[in-house]
């Protein structure tokens, strides 16, 4: 689905000397490379091997390039600090392809303070040297283009632990050199500390320095303190300019002061008072040239479109004007976390903010025109997806994270129908099999937690809100939704008993489905997953993982009858020996040509029953392995030509050690890979089947939006 952003970009990276070789980095979506030619974004990161929990190697710490070879990039991996040691990647084509090695720390590109660096640099003198600032462990270095990594710890030993919190630790590294390729280590190196890092380490600034290529660090004393550094960058005459502010974002908050430091005396530029914006913050700075005529960009955070966005210097800080705010186009205020000047065009400036980039390229204009560059970056996030019948005016209905809801009527436009709740989260809908145009669905406005039912009459292009919501609904936010016939719903909000209406939403009536027992510490979440059977809309299915595979709880699937009022549990359940899962890693779907006909995922393998769940076939061949899920995800669509079953059948799993997505014409008989390694998405959240096309499924990947397969 072509949406374009959606997601928080943290970081663009510039090649210095090779025009238009850009990247970005997200923090769920993995990383992008600029196609100047199409004028779009060319994800780099897709082809990350999945297995053992690897979507969190699509959370980008950091990006560097090596300034004397343009082919030659590094990526720091992992989405949060909690989750374990990440990985370093190396690719020498530019992104295409990429090895990597585990690494003994941990990394956080979803933490906090995400955007700020580069924490990954590279020496421009001997660029086999690299540094890494880490969020724990304090400062590391590769003299073997990042294969092996050593502790600096000469700059401090310290190893936090995530029970002090997130961590920022050292945020970023930069070199003090206007050379390169010179053979020999740049001496003097600065690395930028983060205040949660001075105090656990006993340090005494959140500034240091090596003169000697690393081999000791000193304090710089700086002008405040207790402040963060998100981003610290050096001009061509080797002045460098520092941005403190008092948050670590994203929207990095304020009071911020930007200051410029020669090595010895820092000189103030610009200060974001608290006394006129009490929470604006220097979110970041770039700079272009050299002496009295330096371009300073300074990216103002958290302003929310106040009197600040970018402010611009021509003349080293001296005087400001602001070039985004009251312009023309298109103005992205908040998080502007990262701003960067084209190194080969300083009046094209691009920085990032909660939904992606925007970029001028006359930013020496009075008025400068500033417009989004997101074409090919997709990072919304798709909670759950359905596809109509065969013939329907949309290609399927997308219940997505921050964006909410959408009709999505053509696969290469941004949709356009949609109940129009602005930024909330879609949580689940479905439509009425025998009249597609009636479309239901629910979600939660963001800005004040309200959860809303909603439904459509005429395929998405009006709205009206359910008068009432089920029980349940409001405290627990998440769940599914099914709709047996136009008018008749059932609603099963996560953590409680699902209630039905046949009365389109006026009044709910509480299912005698059994109350989910409360596992885990807190209440891991739970919820019963339904589906509706499209050939008898009198059926309804609804199934429940269990909640966890340690919860010792079963795994059962109901069967209603009447249209979702009363349920009975599977007679074949003790036969079948379903596994217990986490609800988002468990699915069930139903053949909608022939009644009864219905597929569970267990979380570790296949279960197929062709009456209402009398009796149940377990699929050979898919089994959990190396941490992956042997089976998360289902779907069905349209008949393979001249197959003797009448769905196609997908499976997102592990068969015979090898996670991918599963494809089976023949009921489950055989089964072939049906993407391959270069299409792996971080992992695969949702998924769904077309009736229209055979072979074409939609998917999420881990921050990477929904893609489709033809």
């Amino acid at each position: 689905m072509k949406f374009g952003g959606g997601g928080y970009v943290t970081g663009l990276v510039f090649h210095p000397t090779t025009s238009n070789l850009l990247y970005a980095r997200t923090d769920i979506g993995g990383a992008y490379r600029w196609n100047q030619a199409t004028s779009s974004w060319t994800p780099i990161t897709d082809g990350i091997g999945f297995g053992g929990g690897e979507n969190r190697f699509h959370g980008i710490e950091s990006l560097a390039v090596d300034p004397n070879d343009d082919r030659l990039v590094y990526m720091a991996a992992g989405m949060y600090t909690f989750e374990g040691n990440a990985r370093m990647y190396m690719s020498s084509d530019r992104g295409d392809n990429w090895t990597h090695v585990d690494v003994p720390f941990a990394m956080g590109g979803n933490n906090p303070g995400r955007a700020m660096g580069e924490r990954l640099a590279v020496d421009p003198n001997k660029p086999t040297t690299l540094y890494f600032g880490s969020r724990l462990a304090g400062l590391w270095k590769s003299t073997d283009s990042a294969k092996t990594w050593t502790q600096v710890t000469s700059l401090s030993s310290v190893q936090m632990t995530t029970a002090q919190g997130y961590g920022n630790g050292v945020s970023v590294v930069v070199f003090d050199t206007g050379t390169k390729g010179s053979g020999t280590a740049t001496p003097t190196i600065y690395a930028a500390i983060s205040p949660d890092y001075v105090s656990a380490a006993n340090l005494t600034s959140s500034l240091y320095r090596s003169t000697d290529a690393g081999a000791t660090w000193s304090a710089v004393p700086t002008p405040v303190t207790g402040m963060y550094i998100p981003h610290m960058v050096r001009a061509a005459d080797g002045m460098f300019y520092v941005g403190f502010t008092a948050a670590a974002g994203p929207g990095a908050g304020g009071p911020g002061r930007l200051y410029k430091f020669d090595g010895s005396t820092w000189t103030l530029l610009k200060s974001e008072d608290p006394t006129q914006w009490t929470s604006y913050g220097i979110g970041s700075v770039s700079v272009s040239g050299s002496g009295a005529t330096t371009r300073i960009a300074l990216g103002v955070s958290n302003s929310w479109g106040g009197g600040e966005i970018v402010q611009l210097s021509d003349d080293a800080g001296k005087t400001w004007r602001e070039i985004e705010v009251g312009t023309s186009g298109e103005t992205a205020s908040g998080w502007v976390d990262d701003i960067e000047i084209d190194p080969s065009n300083p009046d094209h400036i691009l920085h990032v903010h909660g939904g992606g980039i925007i970029e001028t390229t006359n930013a020496s204009a009075a008025k400068p025109t500033w417009k989004g560059t997101v074409a090919g970056l997709e990072e919304t996030a798709t909670l759950a997806l359905v596809t109509p019948p065969a013939g329907a005016s949309y290609n399927f209905v997308n219940s997505a994270g921050d964006v909410g809801l959408w009709v999505q009527t053509d696969l290469t436009k941004p949709p356009t129908l949609g109940p129009g709740l602005g930024w909330s989260n879609g949580y689940s809908a479905d439509m009425a099999w025998t009249e597609p145009n009636y479309i239901a669905g629910f979600g939660m406005t963001n800005g004040d937690a309200k959860v809303k039912g909603y439904w459509s009459g005429d395929a998405g292009k009006t709205w009206s809100f359910f008068s009432s919501l089920p029980a349940g609904a409001q405290q627990n936010q998440g769940g599914s939704l099914v709709v047996t016939s136009r008018n008749n719903l059932v609603w099963a909000p996560s953590n409680s008993v699902p209630s039905y209406s046949t009365n389109n939403g006026a009044t709910w009536v509480a299912t005698n489905l059994p109350p989910l027992a409360t596992i885990g510490a807190g209440g891991w979440s739970r919820g019963y997953l339904l589906v509706a059977d499209r050939q008898n809309p009198n059926k309804v299915y609804a199934y429940d993982s269990g909640g966890a595979t340690w919860s010792n709880l079963p795994s059962i699937v109901y069967i209603s009858t009447n249209g979702g009022k009363t349920f009975t549990a599977s007679p074949g359940m003790a036969s079948a020996k379903m596994a217990s899962d986490a609800y988002g890693s468990t699915f069930m779907a139903v053949n909608p040509n022939v009644e009864g006909d219905l597929w569970v995922a267990d979380g570790n393998t296949v279960h197929h029953s062709v009456d209402s769940g009398t009796s149940w076939t377990k699929i050979a061949g898919f089994a959990s392995a190396n941490g992956a899920s042997g089976a998360s995800l289902i779907a069905l669509g349209k008949a393979a030509p001249g197959a003797a079953y009448t769905a196609a059948v997908y499976v997102v799993g592990v068969r015979n050690g090898v996670w991918g997505v599963w494809l089976s014409n023949d009921a489950g008989a055989t089964w072939t890979r049906f993407n391959d390694d270069a299409h792996q998405f971080g992992g695969i959240g949702v998924m769904a089947a077309d009736h229209n096309v055979y072979g074409r499924i939609y998917v999420s990947g881990t921050g990477r939006g929904l893609l489709y397969s033809n």
